[in-house]
């Protein structure tokens, strides 16, 4: 049986990362053509062939770069029908000794980087009930834990971008959803917490078939939801 993906054009940002690779894999297994936009230079182990489009140096908080990038990927598909906001970062760092820079610089990954590609991917977006953008907010975003100011108050103002944005977008075809995952089980975070239970955090391929699903057609009826992703945390 087709897949409802199949053929159909999906931007990841952030695709390098491990959740990006991911994600990729599961679009492509699903027959998609994926976009992959990353701050970072295209390196190894990035996927290839036909249906896969790789974009390095790409400064999402550059709304002229962002709209640059989206012209490449409208020029070799001429279409875009989803975009993901992979793209983001996390510090762990208290209010009292913090720094004010920390804030900003999470508010540029995780806020900014997805208004600006949103703004950018919007004159592309297919309008035929099949538009789709999915946003990673965090589960910790919803009650911030001591350390976790700057990283949940950029991750909650993507949920609020989340809720605006579908609204706006509900009566033209585009929905507006977001996953909130926990711990997601990355070498980075295995490494930040060497002592934890990697087999009850949520696995980047598990939160990539969660997003599959918001980007397919079964989910046409869902707009502005914000998706706990938790695994067994």
């Amino acid at each position: 049986m087709t897949s409802s993906l199949s053929d159909r054009v999906f931007v990841v940002t952030g695709g390098f990362g491990a959740l990006g690779r991911a994600l990729a894999a599961v679009l492509l297994e699903e027959g998609a053509r994926v976009a992959l936009l990353d701050r970072a230079p295209a390196g190894a182990g990035l996927p290839g062939g036909e249906r896969v489009l790789v974009i390095g140096g790409a400064d999402l908080g550059d709304a002229g770069a962002a709209a640059a990038a989206f012209a490449q990927v409208k020029q070799r598909w001429q279409r875009v029908d989803g975009l993901v906001n992979v793209a983001g970062g996390f510090a762990w760092e208290t209010v009292g000794e913090g720094k004010l820079d920390t804030w900003d610089r999470l508010y540029a990954m995780n806020l900014r980087s997805a208004v600006s590609a949103s703004q950018a991917a919007l004159p592309h977006l297919s309008t035929d009930g099949r538009g789709r953008i999915v946003n990673i907010a965090a589960l910790g975003a919803v009650k911030a834990a001591t350390g976790m100011g700057a990283y949940a108050a950029s991750k909650a103002g993507v949920m609020r971008l989340t809720e605006a944005l579908a609204e706006e977008l509900k009566d033209r075809g585009i929905t507006v959803n977001a996953v909130l995952p926990s711990i997601i089980d990355t070498p980075a975070n295995r490494a930040d917490m060497p002592d934890a239970a990697f087999d009850r955090w949520v696995t980047p391929e598990a939160l990539g078939r969660v997003i599959k699903f918001l980007l397919s057609d079964d989910a046409a009826a869902i707009t502005g939801a914000l998706l706990p992703v938790a695994g067994r945390t």
